[in-house]
């Protein structure tokens, strides 16, 4: 295909602006798929993407399109997820990429992530289409978004493309401006190979299928490759293009997107970001932009039935052959037996993970409270990374602790600005900036723990502003931090699974959430039960689970005083050597319950 006839665009927006309902459009209006197999969300492969409505895979797809000049275009979608949890991969796709449609919801304006989609995008020096999406509803308010696109993001309201992703308005014209705007790529087809690895995905009967870019040079069936990360090298079975199924081709030129299959076992062998070239002469240097994705949250997974375990273990191994960022190690408690601790990406990878968990392997899991891992540096001067309460050392022996803060950047309008500010101060904010954008909307810039981020705060924001303010972070440093550990104490033992690293302001407050949760979801047992919240040897919270108690002075009618108290006594001796002897059964909803609190 000639290079000035190829088109590689992207489609970058906030959550739930119409970037899956669009591809479809222009897959419709390609022809592409006959009308009977055609499904809402066609490149949204899971059943969670469906119901969701989210994109947590990137996709690509090589759409064909002749102008109205009969001219044979190639153009190359790359779709991009749209949560903050995936922004590394947004990257990697958008510098796949010459020019970016910015999608924009023409009830909703201008929102958070998309600003930072567009800076990342402005980044990477790629052209930007504004484009004014759900033009049909009621409630699209077109002319004060052209408003926004012009103050906000700096962009020509006039060059603004008006659709209806869902009914089909305005897809010839933005197929027009695909082509007319977005320049073709520019790359050397005589330059040693350069191919920059965007995304890749598993196939249970040929391994791993990897998404490229040829940036430079060519790449043909039957080479070998080598990569710049981990130095492995492969030979390429089979090279092609993204239809709607994989369409095998000889060759891949420069500025061409495309896919190889080389034998490759598990996808984390390949590395999102890094660079292709081949092996005999390869290039200089890889390309920039490069870096290894790290988890920020953690959690321990088990099965409710410890006896699943070994089902939850091949289950682990079979994800992680789809899902490269997924870390996980082998944990175990004393309370819930043996299980995993894993690293995600964010709260809704987490999430992600645990119901494909659920849905496709049929297991039923407990996971721990989400933590984050803190730097810790001894007076030794040893330096620990701990995402684990249990792996805490003594208080004696820590000199500092840091734990990672964010940049938040929160959209609201201006009649929730004081719930939003709360809100913000309560997480331990600090409030770094806040402009108008209009009369009706506030942008706020606050730095947080992220930590304080975890639980509840996204659900929290969308509850006081009703839904209309918008929310995007970027980690950017460690920060000093009075850290405790949280035991939770039942019956005088400590729940090893209720354990939780907490800065000692909200410690108290949180350990009577929990304490609280606790008394209410543990059955009552023959004795008393103590529920407590400790520091180190501190007791500084405490709830109590009365005992049942049996009537034993009923058959004593008649007769002096003594007789019943003489029962009540020996009743009382009775419940003391019980609860010397007795253990709680902790049901699986105290778990669940814990990790509810911070909503309440």
């Amino acid at each position: 295909m000639n290079q000035q006839h190829t088109r590689n665009f992207c489609i970058i927006a906030h959550i739930d602006h119409g970037k899956s309902t669009l591809a479809d459009r222009l897959i419709q209006l390609a022809k592409m798929v006959e009308a009977r197999d055609f499904q809402d969300q066609l490149l949204d492969s899971m059943d969670i993407e469906r119901e969701r409505g989210i994109s947590i895979k990137s996709h690509a797809i090589t759409i064909p399109y002749t102008d109205s000049d009969g001219v044979l275009y190639q153009l190359n979608l790359v779709d991009t997820p749209g949560h903050v949890d995936f922004s590394y991969e947004v990257s990697r796709a958008i510098a796949s990429c010459e020019g970016a449609l910015l999608l924009i919801d023409a009830a909703q304006g201008v929102q958070a992530q998309t600003l930072s989609n567009m800076y990342m995008a402005l980044e990477h020096n790629l052209e930007i289409v504004p484009v004014i999406n759900k033009i049909d509803l009621p409630s699209a308010r077109v002319d004060e978004v052209k408003q926004q696109i012009e103050h906000d993001l700096g962009l020509d309201p006039e060059t603004a493309i008006l659709i209806s992703a869902k009914n089909g308005v305005g897809i010839d014209e933005l197929m027009h401006a695909i082509i007319t705007l977005i320049p073709p790529p520019a790359g050397d087809f005589s330059a040693p190979l350069q191919a920059r690895i965007f995304d890749s995905h598993y196939d249970a009967y040929r391994g791993v299928i990897v998404h490229i870019k040829v940036v430079n040079g060519r790449l043909s069936s039957g080479e070998s490759i080598r990569m710049f990360a981990n130095e492995s090298s492969y030979k390429v079975e089979e090279l092609g293009k993204f239809r709607i199924v994989l369409a095998p081709t000889a060759r891949l030129d420069a500025g061409e997107v495309g896919y190889f299959i080389g034998g490759i076992k598990t996808v984390s062998d390949i590395r999102v970001g890094d660079t292709v070239t081949h092996n005999d002469k390869p290039c200089a240097q890889p390309l920039a932009g490069f870096r290894e994705v790290k988890p920020v949250v953690f959690s321990s997974i088990f099965p409710v039935d410890t006896n699943d375990y070994d089902e939850l273990a091949a289950a682990m191994e079979r994800l992680k052959l789809n899902d490269a960022s997924l870390i996980y190690e082998k944990d175990n408690s004393a309370a819930l037996g043996f299980g995993f601790r894993c690293g995600f990406l964010g709260l809704l990878h987490l999430e992600v993970v645990q119901e494909r968990l659920e849905r496709e392997f049929n297991l039923s899991l407990v996971l721990t409270a989400p933590s984050v891992r803190y730097e810790v540096i001894l007076n030794n001067g040893e330096n620990r990374a701990i995402s684990n309460p249990l792996e805490y050392p003594n208080p004696g022996d820590v000199a500092v602790c840091r734990e990672p803060y964010i940049r938040a950047s929160v959209i609201t309008p201006a009649d929730y600005l004081g719930n939003v500010i709360t809100l913000c101060l309560e997480k331990r904010g600090t409030q770094e900036d806040l402009r108008y954008l209009d009369k009706k909307r506030v942008e706020l810039i606050y730095v947080m723990p992220l930590a304080e981020v975890l639980f509840d705060f996204y659900d929290r924001l969308k509850s006081v502003s009703r839904g209309y303010a918008s929310l995007d972070y970027d980690i950017i440093e460690y920060r000093e931090v009075d850290l405790v550990r949280l035991d939770i104490l039942v019956n005088g033992k400590p729940v090893d699974a209720l354990s939780q690293l907490v800065f000692r302001g909200t410690a108290e407050a949180k350990a009577r959430r929990i304490c609280r949760k606790l008394r209410q979801e543990i059955p009552r047992h023959q004795f008393k039960i103590p529920i407590q919240g400790t520091i180190g040897g501190n007791v500084i919270a405490r709830e109590t689970i009365s005992a049942l108690r049996k009537d034993v002075t009923a058959k004593c009618y008649g007769g002096d005083i003594s007789r019943k108290r003489k029962l009540l006594e020996k009743q009382k001796e009775g419940k003391k050597r019980m609860k010397l002897v007795g253990n709680v059964e902790l049901p699986q909803s105290a778990f669940l319950s814990v990790l509810k609190s911070e909503e309440e």
